[in-house]
């Protein structure tokens, strides 16, 4: 996020450091043991299991909960990372009120779901203070490159690697792990915990890490498909929505996904300006994330704008309800029309949507939300994609697990067309992808020795 002009409306350290760090603790504490062993016995260890459907990586929840159940944590925890090697975050980011939590048969009965979020964080938990359980396969002599150090592209480099494969993991920002490193919400994964996985999946060994590297100005795809035997890429979405309304150049109008990378990488979050009103245009997670946690800073008002209804957010029920017990006023069926006040924002119009023939437009009846603070979270998109490669509705076209338009080259997580933009949907895709380049190169080296 750009520096904020230091005005009447705007301070850092609104709170005192002791509340602030109330305020963005864990939002969900780790289970004790016995907490652990009370939440499995609610399981009923569906034979068809729904939540495991429900679940992209399609992790056995039942045989790990049985496993928690029956005191063998460690081998719950091996269930759990044999499907998803980031279950660790998943654990505690997943939206589980609609994937496996949703779909769990105590929910549909009863209305409390096991918690299968925290259960899962239970068994990781513990594996991940322990040296790391997989090890590499004899070398295969191939080098791959994996372009984008989120969660998609860990997963396809620690799976490569342990299938004997080197890897050369690369990205753009000074640190490795993507969305979970700068793009969640500070309060879900405290303490250093997105480093920390990336330290422990590292222990594989044969994983490269280069940071600074940036696709189109750093590396070409062109050099990498001549240097390698394989290329992925994950790079995310890197582009922001603009708001295309009057006024949006006014200053302390910033990306809230600028907003929540700077709060996860403040030494303090007394350095985080935040404003006395704070205006959120978006429904998704970003702007839940946003808001919370301009709330969680200190502000006095924070309005969440949507221009659908409730329904419609992107944002998971939960994540709304939790939004609103801390504070923050969501208001849906609204589009921004103008940004106004003398070169800082004062005031955001707004007029209420009408939907005629599936199409949303601005109806006659308006409001303003006073506002020194604003924060667009109304998407993202592709920029820059390499040349050469086909796409689909601005994302990059893959087809099965994977495969790009140019031979030797596959992508996944959100810039790939396809699925959900979800940390556990990347995972899934780029362990999916790295078992479909292993194939591929081993295919290749047993035709070569023919």
């Amino acid at each position: 996020m750009p520096n904020t002009p230091q005005t009447p409306g705007i301070v850092n350290a609104r709170l005192p450091e002791s509340l602030l760090d109330r305020n963005f603790a864990d939002i969900h504490g780790p289970f004790a043991t016995h907490e652990a062993l009370v939440a499995a016995d609610r399981c009923y260890f569906c034979h068809d299991a729904p939540c495991v459907s429900a679940c992209p990586t399609e992790i056995d929840i039942p045989l790990f909960i049985r496993q928690i159940q029956n005191g063998q944590p460690a081998a719950a925890a091996r269930t759990i990372f044999d499907q998803n090697i980031l279950g660790g975050m998943c654990a505690r980011v997943c939206p589980t009120d609609i994937l496996c939590e949703g779909a769990c048969v105590r929910e549909m009965a009863e209305g409390k779901p096991v918690e299968i979020g925290r259960l899962q964080r239970f068994a990781t938990d513990a594996m991940m203070q322990a040296d790391h359980p997989y090890s590499r396969a004899p070398g295969t002599g191939c080098h791959v490159a994996v372009v984008g150090a989120g969660p998609a592209g860990l997963a396809c480099a620690h799976r490569l690697a342990m299938h004997g494969h080197r890897v050369t993991l690369l990205d753009a920002r000074e640190k490795p792990g993507g969305l979970n490193e700068y793009g969640i919400a500070a309060y879900k994964t405290p303490d250093g915990f997105a480093q920390a996985e990336i330290d422990w999946l590292l222990q594989i060994g044969g994983i490269e890490v280069k940071t600074g590297m940036r696709l189109g100005r750093e590396l070409s795809l062109a050099e990498l498909r001549e240097d390698h035997d394989a290329v992925f890429l994950a790079i995310g979405l890197t582009g922001v929505n603009a708001l295309r309304s009057e006024g949006e150049e006014r200053d302390n109008v910033h990306d809230a996904v600028d907003f929540i990378a700077d709060l996860r990488q403040a030494p303090t979050k007394r350095t985080i300006p935040v404003g006395r009103n704070v205006v959120v245009i978006g429904g998704g997670m970003t702007a839940v994330d946003a808001a919370v946690q301009a709330k969680l800073l200190g502000a006095e008002t924070v309005t969440l704008v949507y221009r659908r209804g409730r329904e419609r957010m992107s944002a998971s029920g939960h994540e709304q309800l939790h939004a609103a017990s801390k504070g923050v006023r969501i208001v849906t069926g609204a589009i921004p029309l103008r940004i106004l006040g003398q070169n800082r924002v004062e005031e955001v119009e707004f007029a209420y949507a009408v939907e005629e023939g599936g199409n949303l437009h601005a109806g006659d009846e308006t409001f303003c939300l006073r506002a020194d603070q604003v924060f667009k979270a109304i998407g993202q998109r592709l920029d820059d994609a390499p040349g050469g490669l086909a796409l689909d509705d601005g994302k990059i076209a893959v087809t099965g697990p994977g495969r790009t338009s140019i031979d030797g080259v596959w992508s996944g997580g959100d810039c790939a067309s396809g699925g959900e933009d979800l940390t556990v949907t990347a995972v899934a895709e780029g362990r999916d992808a790295a078992e479909d380049i292993h194939t591929e190169l081993t295919g290749r080296s047993a035709i070569a020795a023919e």
